[in-house]
């Protein structure tokens, strides 16, 4: 069922170093992204790619990881991602922000869902340094806005989605044995009925 699908997609902070995303799947999930409905079929959003290591690395350097875990600075070494995929608006082509938040939306959640079918993971970052990652990319920020960068890889960790209690946290969390869970509202609390 694809609710499965959708419970098994998490965000992932931790990955199997040693085994790297394939450059032709980051290609394969930018060319399904790019079918997806766009605001006013305007279709602002570009994608760039990085797969070499050396590149990652610079990334890596550029991303804020889990807020929600602010004693944690990232993955270690040998729990990086081995994949990049950077979304950016065309500056020329925008119709404004919240058009835009809705394309990336729709975007991002296929790339994660079409990488986990595939046995990859990712997690969206949207707090990096935009001017140290197109400065390190050489994007033309004249041009290209960053807006989002997924990191991808093999997942290295357990995510559990539990129901969160009336008034509780929706902070994520980690237990002792590295097990990352994930309170959900229930569906009494979402669903508003007449």
């Amino acid at each position: 069922m694809f609710k499965d699908a959708v419970i098994q997609n998490r965000t992932c902070r931790r990955f199997l170093e040693g085994e790297r995303i394939p450059h032709e799947l980051l290609v394969e999930l930018v060319d399904t992204a790019r079918l997806v409905p766009s605001s006013g079929n305007k279709q602002p959003l570009k994608y760039l790619i990085v797969s070499d290591p050396a590149a990652c690395a610079s990334v890596f350097d550029c991303l804020s990881w889990a807020a929600a875990l602010p004693d944690w600075p990232g993955p270690g070494e040998g729990e990086r991602p081995t994949g990049y995929i950077v979304m950016l608006h065309d500056e020329s082509l925008v119709m404004g922000d919240l058009f835009t938040a809705w394309d990336e939306g729709i975007a991002l959640q296929t790339i994660m869902l079409a990488a986990r079918s595939a046995g990859f993971a990712a997690c969206p970052i949207g707090a990096f340094k935009k001017k140290s990652l197109a400065d390190a990319l050489g994007i033309d920020r004249a041009t290209f806005a960053p807006d989002l960068v997924i990191a991808l890889g093999k997942p290295a960790e357990h995510v559990v989605v539990e129901d969160m209690p009336a008034n509780g946290s929706p902070a994520y969390w980690r237990d002792e044995a590295r097990v990352h869970h994930v309170p959900k509202r229930s569906l009494e609390e979402v669903l508003l009925e007449k």
